[in-house]
């Protein structure tokens, strides 16, 4: 069995090495603790170094952005989300500006790669898990990495694309077996993969809530049910057509995000099916409270309840 850390750690390692002509930094990014496995395994191109850093990450983020300004690529190896709110300013003013102003003509790449703290017991100020409002408030693209297909595709095309983005792994999922899940279909831009199809329901993921996801859809294959399994990243504009289809065609939506944020993505998926005229069922799994104190930060999750809703129970 390779577990999760282990895997996601191999494809970073494998695709980081594939990036040429690339600064890649961070604090004990070769050394010491590897960022808590995060790093390990790391070897660059040989056109590209690797240099570790002082832990300042205001400081890091601008360096990020002032080599993606200059046409070069940057890749950037932090500990965890909660960090990243020090380089808040970087990401909304300084890429705003680099959104507005003249820019070279080939604008570079900067990618921060990272760990979502979401696996409880660490304190209030190791919890952020809020990943999707923090790609909101910059309006960036923000990669949750899930399955091992799905992080190969998101590395080989996003980890040196032109322009800025995050992509995080759950510290929750370290431990447990990687997800072996064959996309069946995906945007161009890594926004959304689809994993099944179905008639019965549509079931769409956000966050690191892709385990749950999985799990009600086997428990649906139980009961005689078929659905459509899609996994939706952070973007700046959605298009939910591929979504849509499926439940034009299943009239049952679940929704299930993991996040802390009291904004949800999948709400707005809803309000936007809505108000293209469809008629459906829908059903929204997220975090009724949220506790910041040393606790399981695991969301539960009633797939009893969830199967009677879909009338599968029984």
């Amino acid at each position: 069995m390779t577990n999760y850390i282990t895997g996601m750690n191999q494809l970073l390692a494998e695709h980081t090495k594939a990036v040429p002509n690339a600064f890649i930094f961070g604090q004990n990014i070769n050394s010491g603790t590897f960022i808590s496995g995060l790093s390990k395994n790391l070897s660059a191109h040989e056109t590209s170094h690797i240099v570790n850093t002082p832990n300042c990450e205001y400081s890091m983020c601008g360096i990020g952005f002032g080599t993606m300004m200059n046409g070069g690529r940057a890749i950037y190896y932090a500990k965890q989300l909660d960090f990243m709110l020090l380089g808040m300013d970087q990401f909304v003013n300084t890429l705003n500006y680099i959104k507005v102003a003249p820019m070279p003509a080939e604008l570079g790449s900067f990618s921060i790669v990272l760990i979502t703290c979401d696996q409880g017991f660490q304190g209030p100020q190791s919890s952020f898990n809020g990943f999707g409002d923090m790609c909101s408030m910059a309006r960036f693209p923000g990669f949750p990495l899930m399955s091992k297909q799905q992080a190969d595709m998101v590395l080989r095309t996003q980890l040196a694309a032109p322009g800025f983005r995050i992509i995080s792994l759950s510290q929750r999922l370290f431990r447990n077996e990687i997800l072996d899940l064959p996309i069946l279909a995906s945007a161009p831009d890594c926004s959304w993969f689809q994993y099944s199809d179905g008639a019965d329901a549509t079931i769409v993921s956000f966050n690191f809530s892709l385990p749950q996801a999985v799990e009600l859809r086997q428990k649906l294959e139980e009961k005689g049910k078929s659905a459509a399994l899609f996994q939706v990243s952070f973007a700046e504009k959605y298009d939910w057509s591929a979504i849509a289809r499926s439940v034009a065609k299943t009239k049952r939506l679940v929704v299930i995000d993991d996040s802390k944020s009291v904004h949800l993505p999948g709400q707005g998926l809803i309000s936007d099916l809505l108000e293209s005229g469809q008629s459906f069922q829908a059903t929204v799994v997220r975090r009724e409270g949220v506790d910041w104190g040393m606790t399981d930060d695991v969301m539960p999750v009633d797939y009893s309840s969830l199967l009677t809703r879909l009338n599968a129970n029984g």
